[in-house]
């Protein structure tokens, strides 16, 4: 049977991606109309079902990015949230007349504490706004959603009677949140199922279910929801929401596909591979990173400390990897090397760094120096093992020196650079023009030392406080197919990145002595 046979077989999970809504009400995650128009754009190439691109009554901002929006995307629909008020629900409709396919999302809270308290109003008049409410937002769209604010908190017949009224109005899908992330994941399965068997007119519309994260139960919450027949979920990318945040769309996504042993009534399309891409442009465009350790896109989501952790995945990577890193784009899992690391892990990053004819004698002598380094550092890099190999085993070389650089920039000049080093005894001045100031010394210095590399990678990260800080560049470079990398600190970020990228050739180089004279060795 073909997976798209497998497929019709199964009900589809909608994802209902509210990043640009209820995320960026999140303190710190607010974001500028064409910032939201970015975000859309990627959601759309990671295939999400339905955009909540805004609240448009809620700013003009956010009426010109849900309708910038509406005329941008094509494939997902585009929603707004609206309150259940005729103002809010035609604020609405005119912000998403561009689109192709459109929502509007409209709620009313339906617990008691939020009626006495917040709204101040009796069940009644609650039940007949939340009707009326479904019945306007039909004149801008056939497809109208309902929410009930705080349902898990709900008196149950009540809850029931509302969602059955609404439906009747002409509701197509309804919401079911946890608001304030009270629920246990039992409990909110069992009140989806409760749903799916008291309310009457319910195979009428897609139970969906908005979780929130107040005890860490956010993805748990929607996947008994789900598993209990709810077939939409609101999330978010990286989990960001009010409070605690949402339910995580990259969690809740890759649980049903890797464990579809357990939802196999279920799947979804979203392309998991463009996960990782998502999660890293949300983090660039509000400045906001995730925790190292965070589910699916952390940076330790696919990196290896522990020795017998390192040496099982070497040998079989399902042992330790319930996915594998490129499912969710990924580049690849990664081996951290550290004070708990093995000698295998720490031989394969030999021979991945291009040292593969040492003898077992030697990399014995690397990795108790290793060890001894590893118990200084949180973290040992690819630049402290080749610089721990070569002063243990081999260096006989002049290195190149720095004598000095210039960089002439401005917004109104071409920035252009001057540099002169010392290579084999010899001093060499070259100049280079390039898109900053920081390309042009590069340039100026590879025009210096006679060969172009590729920069793969390049970091930079303040030492210290202050507007005088150290700063630390870490680049990785790709020298004709050997990959070196340096690093270069200095209060100027200009001189930091000379240093880092000369002292990256200078690895390579010394790589190139080393591994010529083994081969002459015959080693």
């Amino acid at each position: 049977m073909t997976n798209k046979e497998q497929e019709m077989e199964k009900e589809k999970i909608i994802i209902f991606d509210t990043t640009l809504r209820d995320g960026e009400q999140a303190p710190g995650f607010s974001m500028t109309v064409e910032e939201k128009i970015t975000m859309a754009q990627q959601l759309e190439r990671l295939g999400v079902d339905v955009i909540e691109a805004g609240f448009a009554a809620a700013s003009q901002g956010d009426f010109e990015a849900i309708n910038s929006i509406a005329k941008t995307v094509k494939e997902p629909i585009v929603c707004s949230l609206a309150r259940a008020l005729e103002s809010d629900i035609e604020r609405a409709g005119e912000a998403l007349a561009p689109a192709e396919r459109k929502r509007i999302h409209t709620f009313i809270a339906t617990s008691p504490i939020h009626m006495q308290y917040k709204l101040k109003m009796t069940p009644e008049q609650v039940l007949e706004r939340a009707v009326s409410a479904v019945k306007f937002a039909r004149n801008f769209t056939d497809d109208v959603e309902f929410s009930a604010e705080d349902a898990f908190r709900s008196e149950r017949d009540f809850l029931f009677k509302v969602f059955e009224a609404v439906i009747d109005a002409g509701a197509k899908t309804i919401n079911v949140p946890d608001t304030v992330g009270y629920a246990i994941p039992d409990e909110f399965g069992q009140l989806i199922a409760d749903i799916k068997n008291n309310v009457p007119n319910i195979d009428k519309a897609v139970i969906s279910v908005h979780c929130h994260n107040d005890l860490g139960l956010a993805v748990a919450n929607s996947l008994s929801a789900i598993k209990n027949g709810a077939r939409q979920a609101h999330v978010t990318i990286n989990g960001i929401g009010e409070r605690a945040g949402n339910a995580a769309l990259e969690e809740v996504v890759m649980a049903i596909k890797v464990r579809k042993d357990y939802f196999k009534d279920v799947y979804t399309t979203v392309n998991t591979k463009e996960i990782y891409k998502t999660s890293r442009l949300l983090c660039r465009i509000t400045g906001s990173f995730v925790q190292p350790n965070k589910a699916i896109v952390g940076d330790n989501a696919f990196a290896h400390e522990a020795g017998i952790h390192q040496h099982g995945l070497l040998a079989h990577r399902e042992t330790y990897e319930i996915m594998r890193a490129e499912d969710v784009g990924v580049p690849e899992s990664k081996i951290v090397l550290g004070k708990h690391s093995g000698r295998h892990a720490f031989k394969t990053r030999l021979e991945e760094l291009g040292y593969r004819n040492l003898t077992e004698a030697e990399i014995d002598h690397l990795f108790k120096k290793f060890k001894e380094l590893a118990d200084k550092k949180k973290e040992v890099f690819d630049e402290d093992i080749e610089a721990l190999l070569l002063e243990e085993l081999f260096k006989s070389y002049e290195e190149v020196k720095l004598i000095y650089f210039h960089v002439l920039s401005g917004n109104r000049a071409i920035p252009s650079s001057t540099v002169k080093i010392e290579k084999d005894g010899e001093e060499i001045i070259s100049t280079s023009s390039g898109d900053g100031p920081i390309d042009s010394a590069l340039k100026a210095l590879e025009k210096a030392l006679g060969i172009t590399g590729r920069l793969k990678d390049y970091t930079i990260r303040s030492l210290s406080a202050g507007k005088d800080a150290m700063g630390e560049v870490r680049v990785v470079v790709d020298f004709g197919g050997t990959i070196s990398s340096g690093k270069g600190t200095s209060t100027d970020i200009i001189e930091a990145s000379v240093k880092a990228y000369l002292d990256a050739y200078n690895r390579y180089l010394a790589r190139k002595i080393f591994l010529e004279k083994r081969i002459t060795e015959g080693i």
